[in-house]
């Protein structure tokens, strides 16, 4: 049931990006996230999984964040710039999602860790772009996605990111797992400094959760590097 609910919220979402209300069908992705969060943990302290749970979640979170996301950058695109080819190319992302999904349930790497972004964080970044620039129209974040090279890069990175093997951590609650280390204690500390300054300049919300998705990607990439510098500087025997 809790699952169906992201489902139902992503439809909806869907409904209102067509009608060119990009801050509700962002709401409406907020919602599915919880509903996500939501059933995997329930799931956890119930015991209760199941392969027709997993392959459900996954049909879920391509319609809410795969497909979601990418007809919102669609009608930002074409809202602001009119309609263009290049204004399709947002749609990359929504193929690449596809693909992380069926990779992500044959792959037995991925359990509290990720290889490669999820497909909720990148429809969090691509959501609140839209939601951002339709509500502050004079905003630099809106000049950038007014642009007609910036949501079409924007997409293709994300596309890339969504099937890399590049690791990221995650933030389940499982037994056994220690949850606050260094990097998601640094994550958290910023993800706090970006809501704060969001709150203080009055800006609107979804200015820091854009933020805060790109903070965890750019942390995560940064740890990457780092420790294939690491490697070359210190190779395996």
């Amino acid at each position: 049931m809790i699952t169906s609910m992201n489902l139902l919220s992503g439809a909806m979402g869907v409904i209102f990006t067509l009608q060119h209300r990009p801050d509700i069908a962002f709401a409406c992705m907020i919602a599915a996230a919880v509903f996500d969060f939501c059933d995997g943990l329930a799931a956890r302290l119930l015991g209760a999984y199941s392969d027709i749970g997993k392959e459900l979640d996954s049909l879920c979170d391509m319609v809410s964040f795969g497909l979601l996301p990418a007809l919102m950058l669609v009608e930002t695109m074409q809202r602001l710039g009119g309609p263009s080819w290049i204004s399709y190319v947002p749609l990359f992302l929504a193929v690449m999602s596809a693909f992380r999904l069926a990779k992500f349930n044959i792959d037995e790497r991925q359990g509290t860790d990720f290889l490669g972004v999820a497909t909720p964080t990148a429809a969090m970044i691509c959501g609140a772009l839209c939601c951002y620039a339709f509500v502050t129209p004079g905003s630099l974040l809106a000049a950038w996605a007014e642009a007609p090279w910036f949501v079409p890069t924007l997409s293709v990175l994300l596309g890339v990111l969504l099937v890399s093997e590049i690791p990221m951590f995650g933030m389940k609650v499982k037994p056994g797992h220690k949850l606050l280390d260094g990097k998601r204690i640094c994550f958290l500390a910023l993800c706090a400094g970006v809501l704060l300054a969001v709150v203080l300049t009055g800006r609107h919300i979804s200015l820091a959760v854009f933020g805060i998705f790109v903070i965890y990607i750019l942390e995560n990439l940064a740890i990457h590097d780092a420790a294939v510098l690491k490697g070359y500087a210190h190779p395996k025997k």
